[in-house]
This record gives C-alpha cells, sequence and structure tokens, in this order.
C-alpha cells in the first residue's frame, strides 16, 4: 500500500506534486501548531505597511482543518491539477506555472478591490484564505477544456465535464458552505480562459501568454 501511494506521488507532474506538497505540508502544520494560520492569511495592511510579502503565496497553501472538506480539495487539487499539466500543458511547465500565478493574481486583485466597495466589503474582508477558489479556478479550466467528458456526480446522476463547476456550486449551496469562495474561482477561471482560449488578439498573439494564435481559431467564441 505504502510503495503504491508512494509511485502514485512520484508520478505527478513536478508543479501539481510540488502544490500538493506544500498545501498538505502547511494545513498540517497549522492543525499540529506548528504553524499559525495569523502568519498565512492575506491581509493587505500587512502586506503594505510591515511588508510581509510572503502571505500573497501562504494564503493559497492553508486549506482549513483537516477534515472531509479539506480531502475533498485535496481530490480535486490532485486530479485536476495533474489532468491540466499531463494534458492541456504537456511539455508547457512554464506555461502552466504562468496559468496558476495568473489566477492566482486576479484572485487576490479581485478580493483588494472588492474590500474596498461600499456594502460588500464586508464579505470580502471574511476571505482570508484563497486556496480553495485556486483549486475551484483548475476545476473550471479543465471543465472548458474537456466539455463533453461524461461523468457522475456520488452516481445520482450523470452529466458531461462543461457543468462540473456548477454541479460543485450546488453541492457547496446544498451543505451550507460559503459560495463566493467557488464563485472567485470561476471568475478567475473565466478570466483566464477566456483571455487565453477565446479572444486571441487581431494579429494573432494570444493576450494572456503572447503566443502566435491558430488562424482558424482567431474568431471562435464558445
Amino acid at each position: 500500500m505504502a510503495q503504491a501511494v508512494e509511485e502514485w506521488y512520484r508520478q505527478m507532474p513536478i508543479i501539481t506534486r510540488s502544490y500538493l506538497t506544500a498545501a498538505v505540508v502547511t494545513t498540517v502544520g497549522c492543525t499540529l501548531e506548528i504553524i499559525s494560520p495569523y502568519h498565512l492569511y492575506l491581509n493587505p495592511k500587512l502586506v503594505v505597511q510591515h511588508y510581509e510579502i510572503w502571505r500573497l503565496v501562504t494564503n493559497f497553501l492553508y486549506f482549513r482543518k483537516m477534515d472531509l472538506d479539506f480531502l475533498f480539495h485535496m481530490f480535486f487539487l490532485a486530479r485536476y491539477c495533474k489532468l491540466l499539466e499531463e494534458n492541456s500543458f504537456r511539455g508547457r511547465t512554464a506555461d502552466f506555472f504562468y496559468m496558476l500565478l495568473f489566477g492566482a493574481t486576479v484572485l487576490t486583485g479581485i478580493v483588494l478591490i472588492g474590500g474596498m466597495i461600499p456594502y460588500i466589503s464586508e464579505t470580502f474582508a471574511r476571505i482570508l484564505f484563497l486556496s480553495n477558489s485556486l483549486t475551484f479556478m483548475m476545476v473550471y479550466v479543465w471543465s472548458k477544456h474537456n466539455p463533453f467528458i461524461h461523468m457522475s456526480f456520488l452516481g445520482l446522476f450523470t452529466f458531461t465535464a462543461a457543468y462540473l463547476p456548477w454541479v460543485l456550486l450546488g453541492f457547496s449551496i446544498l451543505v451550507g458552505s460559503s459560495t463566493w469562495v467557488d464563485l472567485l474561482g470561476m471568475i478567475a477561471g473565466h478570466v483566464y480562459y477566456f483571455l487565453e482560449d477565446v479572444y486571441p488578439r487581431p494579429g494573432g498573439k494570444w493576450i494572456v501568454m503572447g503566443k502566435q494564435a491558430n488562424p482558424c481559431c482567431r474568431n471562435l467564441f464558445m
């Protein structure tokens, strides 16, 4: 059993393995009180005034307490991050890392801007960790790249992968979880997907990655 787990871990592509390892180590460290979550959460004031720059990264590594929700997100991280890196980004490790960096930047920007808007600032102020949102972004991007794959939700009903983010969003509503986390991930994922795969520049350059566009896809809107 241990050898099977070790082999599964070693076969993961580098970015997926690194992110999964950092997430598990950080969350376990906080659970064992080796690390304090108060030193990890996103706090714009501490970042700007006290130069605690690491918070821009560590808030994407902590997945709250180790419960069933943690296991679900580790499963999504290991599965969909791996699928993206091995398939959509095969041989393009740097591009995949850039996708994660782009998503993290968009999510951070949304929270910072939302925290300055009256009436909704309190909602965004309660968003201290964006790890779940980044994981949901990967699920969203994968679903856009593989829209026709048939899936089953807990054996209750089947659907195509294009609807996976909405199914998970509905599940969050049913169990009473905060939908803001999922919605932010969907927004960041759609921004990346739109700029990278849907709306290339007229001159043939893609907006996000800056690579040469395929002429047959320049007017593709999905």
